[in-house]
C-alpha cells in the first residue's frame, strides 16, 4: 500500500508477556483495536511502543508483527532511527522488506549532536532506502530541534524525506511547518494534547499514543473537522480530553498501559526500569474511563 499519509495514526503500544517477551498475540490485537476503530495508520516501535528498550531482534519481530497483521487494511509506519547511522540503515532495509509504507526516523539520543551531524544522518537514512521517509522531531529526547527552516531544506532537497512528525510540543512550531512548508513536507503532529490545535490548523495527521485507548473517539474529532464540523469536533474533543491530559499528566507509557488494562485488553507492563503506574493515578484514569463509558466492545 502506497497512499498519502492522513487522518489519525497510532503510535502502538507494545505488548509483553509476563516473562518480558514481546506478547505478539496482544501486539495483533492492538493492531486490529486501532484498525477497528477507524484510525488511518498504524505505527510501530515508536516512543509509545518503548523502541528504545527493544533489543534489534525485539524491533524487527515488532515491524513484522505490525506489518504482516495490517495486511494492507491501513497504512504501516515503522519508526528506525537509532543512535548510529549504520543502525537506522538496517533497521529502515528491514522494514521495506518487510513491506511497510513509511520509515520514521528519530534523531539519534543520548550523543549531543549538531544540526548538521543530525541532517547528515537522515540524509543517509533517506538514500538508503525507497521508501517514503518521516523525520521524527523529538528534542525533549534527542536534544536537537528539527526546526522549520532546516526541514524545509531537506524536504526540498532529498525527494523521498516527505513527512515531519513533530513531538516538539510546539504549536507555533508545527504552524509554521503547515503553513510555509506543505508544498513539499506533510506535517504530522504527535504531542496528543495538541490534536484538535493541530486538526483545525491544517495538519496532514496526527499520531497518537491514547489512539490505542480511545481510536474511535480521537477519529470522531478529526473527521467532524475534515467535514468542516468544528462545533462537533470540539464538543467531542471536550468529552475526550479530560482522559487524555490524565495520561498525559502521569508517565506516559505507563499510563497507556494501565488504561487499556482497565479496558480490558492486558499487554503487561512496562519495561524495566520503567515502573508500573502508581495507584492514585490508576484510579483517576479509571474514573474518567466510566465516565465516558468506554467498555472493552465499545472502545474497540
Amino acid at each position: 500500500m502506497t497512499s498519502q499519509l492522513t487522518g489519525v495514526l497510532t503510535a502502538l503500544a507494545t505488548p509483553f508477556t509476563s516473562e518480558g517477551d514481546i506478547d505478539v498475540q496482544a501486539l495483533r490485537r492492538l493492531v486490529d483495536r486501532s484498525i477497528d476503530g477507524g484510525v488511518d495508520g498504524v505505527v510501530a516501535c515508536g516512543s509509545t511502543g518503548e523502541f528504545a528498550s527493544l533489543s534489534a531482534e525485539e524491533r524487527r519481530l515488532v515491524v513484522e508483527t505490525v506489518a504482516g497483521h495490517a495486511a494492507g487494511r491501513v497504512p504501516v509506519v515503522a519508526q528506525t532511527g537509532a543512535t548510529s547511522t549504520a543502525e537506522a540503515v538496517r533497521n529502515s532495509l528491514h522494514a521495506q522488506e518487510c513491506g511497510v509504507d513509511v520509515v520514521m526516523v528519530v534523531a539519534p539520543y543520548y550523543d549531543p549532536l549538531s544540526l548538521e551531524e543530525t541532517t547528515s544522518y537522515f540524509r543517509a537514512v533517506a538514500e538508503a532506502v525507497e521508501l517514503p521517509v518521516m523525520l521524527y522531531n523529538y528534542p525533549s529526547a534527542t536534544g536537537v530541534n528539527l526546526d522549520p527552516i532546516t526541514v524545509g531544506k531537506l524536504a526540498r532537497e532529498v525527494e523521498n524525506i516527505q513527512y515531519i512528525k513533530d513531538s516538539s510540543g510546539d504549536m507555533g512550531q508545527a504552524t509554521q511547518l503547515i503553513h510555509h512548508h506543505s508544498d513539499y513536507i506533510s506535517t504530522i503532529v504527535g504531542w496528543d494534547a495538541l490534536i484538535l490545535s493541530a486538526l483545525t490548523e491544517g495538519a496532514a495527521a496526527v499520531m497518537a499514543g491514547t489512539a490505542n485507548i480511545v481510536p474511535r473517539e480521537i477519529v470522531a474529532v478529526q473527521r467532524a473537522v475534515a467535514a468542516g464540523d468544528f462545533t462537533a469536533a470540539k464538543s467531542e474533543w471536550d468529552r475526550i480530553y479530560p482522559l487524555i491530559d490524565a495520561i498525559l499528566s502521569a508517565p506516559f507509557v505507563p499510563a497507556v498501559k494501565a488504561a487499556l488494562e482497565i479496558l480490558g485488553e492486558s499487554i503487561g507492563t512496562p519495561r524495566r526500569p520503567t515502573a508500573d503506574l502508581d495507584p492514585a493515578s490508576v484510579e483517576r484514569i479509571h474514573t474518567l474511563v466510566n465516565q465516558l463509558q468506554l467498555t472493552p466492545a465499545a472502545a474497540g
